[in-house]
């Protein structure tokens, strides 16, 4: 009897590992095998609302527009993106005038709060495996004041880790290892691309939301490196530069009018591309990016066809910001969400210390472009604020008082007065 028990539970051990090493063998098999995670991550993508899809696509216009006005001349990178996903978080809390003022900046208008949430949630996992050759990760934090934490919203809480996936820290703000810690969590999820992002913590903060998005993709066509060499680049002022120009003979999706000329150089599997438009010969760049919309865009991006190009590109490395977003965006009409008073983010938390509001949107990015491909990396960072509730000391004048009247230029008294009781209109 104790012998058949024996074999039939060792039998069924074994039956046991057998199941245990295929499923991991399986197990195995669905991880080293990209195409379920593709299709997953299409179908996500399908899924994304498009009318958040064109939400972003203006804001993106509009923030490039309005930073091209205040860096005029200059070389401008941002994540319209990692902008559109921190503030988004922030919008959760916002009500009144403040939500709609967020709205319009965001172009959300006809988009309620639950499409606008689940919209990012879709967008954020579709892009988690886009593609095996391409590495693109987007991480949320939000980073609570210990004394405030009891006081935030548990529906907002839920709402940023629900649909933007945000880890939540609560933390003394007042001790210097808090900055230190918030900017490796930036530099972590930036893969060390943006190691500094905050200096200090001002004692009026009391949350900062951040988003941090990190990408790096091979080109489908590289360039070859022994084909590189100097070449001239001509500045908008029509002075030169010597540049060191990537070349490829090969074809790629092209578009072309009277005003400019696109050419899309895809990363990967194809499904991620830079599109690199250049205004014709006597065409302005300045010019050429105020005219374009959401619509003009995406009307080029339909009308590509395939065409051998020789295509030169300049090698890149830059670094833009720390910039401060306040004042672009007080521009396009989000002002009161940074008044001080005005103000209105009771979603996050009710004004029971003081009003919140928007201390300020700081953003930075980097990009490395080369002949293998594109690294590139963009954090930003909202800080929310705090008005303090002044204290009051009481002055009931209830009782008979004195008072002067004095030219306070040379100190001279002009009237003196005593009152003991304020309804007698005359006086011995």
């Amino acid at each position: 009897m104790n012998f058949r028990f024996f074999l039939i539970r060792k039998q069924y051990l074994a039956f046991g590992l057998l199941l245990l090493v295929f499923g991991g063998f399986a197990f195995t098999q669905y991880i080293n095998n990209p195409n379920r995670a593709y299709a997953a991550s299409d179908e996500l993508a399908s899924k994304v609302n498009k009318d958040l899809v064109t939400a972003n696509t203006r804001f993106a216009l509009n923030i490039f527009k309005t930073l091209q006005e205040e860096d005029l001349n200059k070389n401008i990178f941002i994540s319209p993106l990692s902008i559109s996903i921190a503030l988004s978080m922030t919008y959760n809390g916002a009500g009144g005038t403040t939500k709609q003022a967020m709205t319009n900046v965001l172009q959300f208008s006809g988009l309620s709060l639950q499409q606008v949430n689940e919209g990012y949630k879709n967008l954020i996992e579709s892009l988690e495996n886009v593609d095996s050759q391409v590495s693109l990760s987007i991480g949320d934090s939000v980073w609570i004041k210990d004394t405030f934490e009891p006081l935030v919203k548990i529906p907002f809480k839920n709402a940023l880790t629900s649909y933007f996936g945000s880890e939540v820290y609560s933390r003394q703000f007042s001790d210097p290892k808090t900055v230190n810690e918030i900017n490796s969590w930036i530099s972590r999820m930036t893969n060390g691309k943006i190691e500094k992002m905050l200096n200090q913590i001002d004692p009026e903060m009391v949350m900062f939301l951040i988003n941090a998005i990190y990408f790096k993709g091979d080109w489908v066509t590289k360039f070859d490196e022994a084909k590189t060499s100097q070449s001239t680049f001509t500045l908008i002022d029509g002075s030169k530069v010597s540049v060191s120009m990537m070349k490829a003979v090969e074809k790629f999706l092209y578009y072309s009018d009277k005003n400019v000329q696109v050419a899309r150089l895809p990363y990967g599997r194809d499904k991620v591309a830079m599109y690199v438009i250049l205004p014709k010969e006597g065409v302005s760049l300045d010019t050429y990016i105020n005219s374009l919309d959401q619509v003009s865009l995406d009307k080029i991006f339909s009308s590509m066809s395939s065409t051998e190009l020789d295509m030169q590109l300049p090698k890149l490395k830059l670094e833009y910001g720390k910039k401060a977003l306040k004042d672009a965006l007080t521009k396009l009409g989000m002002g009161v969400a940074f008044d001080r008073i005005e103000a209105d983010l009771t979603g996050i938390a009710l004004p029971t210390m003081g009003n919140l509001f928007i201390s300020f949107v700081d953003h930075k990015a980097v990009i490395e472009i080369n002949e293998k491909g594109t690294e590139a990396a963009a954090a930003t960072n909202v800080g929310i604020g705090l008005t303090s509730i002044p204290l009051r000391t009481s002055f009931t004048v209830n009782r008979p008082y004195m008072f002067v009247i004095r030219d306070d230029r040379s100190g001279t008294l002009l009237f003196t007065g005593k009152i003991t009781d304020p309804t007698q209109q005359t006086s011995p």
